[in-house]
């Protein structure tokens, strides 16, 4: 596949706009200072990501890149977060720290977004189009059963609680350093950063208030600014 070269890149993001994982590739485009520009799609037809992948997948994000089409090739991967960062040379996934980004970060896609994503999911009728409705309702209960949106809806306290206290090892994280692993954001701040969008989105809920550090990590990832590396 050809890639359009750096000076005349345009970088194109599909997505669902209230996405997680979408969020962290978003995130991580806008700290990069790259012109992108992003396309949502209806979360009840997925044919453009099936017809870009070629039949491969059916998930966003999906980046394209000229005739390159980036997605990720299974559901343990970062393939689209480490496309851009080698593309931008952003120095997300340095040497040092691979072993140990490999860990927080399934923890972060395992702890935190499972009660971050059924809070977000439980207002769905707030943000799901009524046309998409009913897709978006057949797509849940495939995975998680029937009525799970309302049982989610009925667990809200149970699931507050279990959000705050998954984010508590990355409050202890922060006692020290700006970052999560550094002084400057690796993919994993990123990647938290993501499921705190998600979290965000309907306008309900906020960062827990005993998560001082957090917090203040989270005002300081939305206006950060990456610098490209040179090796």
């Amino acid at each position: 596949m050809t890639e359009a070269p750096l000076n005349l890149l345009m970088i194109e993001l599909i997505q669902f706009p209230w996405s997680n994982f979408c969020a962290v590739a978003r995130t991580i485009l806008q700290a990069s200072g790259a012109k992108f520009k992003v396309t949502n799609i209806p979360n009840g037809d997925r044919t453009r990501v099936w017809k870009l992948t070629q039949g491969r997948s059916y998930q966003v994000p999906l980046v394209r890149n000229g005739a390159k089409v980036v997605f990720e090739s299974g559901d343990d991967t970062q393939d689209v977060a480490r496309y851009v960062d080698r593309l931008f040379q952003l120095d997300l996934f340095p040497a040092h720290l691979e072993g140990v980004q490999d860990i927080v970060w399934r923890h972060i896609e395992e702890a935190v977004e499972t009660p971050e994503f059924k809070l977000s999911d439980s207002h769905w009728r707030e943000y799901v189009p009524k046309a998409e409705a009913l897709g978006f309702i057949r797509h849940k209960e495939r995975k998680f059963g029937r009525g799970c949106l309302d049982r989610w809806a009925a667990q809200r306290p149970e699931l507050l609680a279990q959000f705050t206290a998954a984010l508590a090892p990355y409050e202890a994280m922060l006692a020290t350093r700006p970052f999560l692993l550094d002084d400057r954001p690796r993919f994993v701040d990123f990647d938290l950063y993501g499921m705190c969008f998600n979290y965000l989105w309907t306008g309900h809920y906020e960062l827990p208030v005993e998560h001082r550090r957090l917090r203040a990590w989270h005002a300081r990832m939305a206006q950060v600014k990456l610098s490209r590396t040179t090796k």
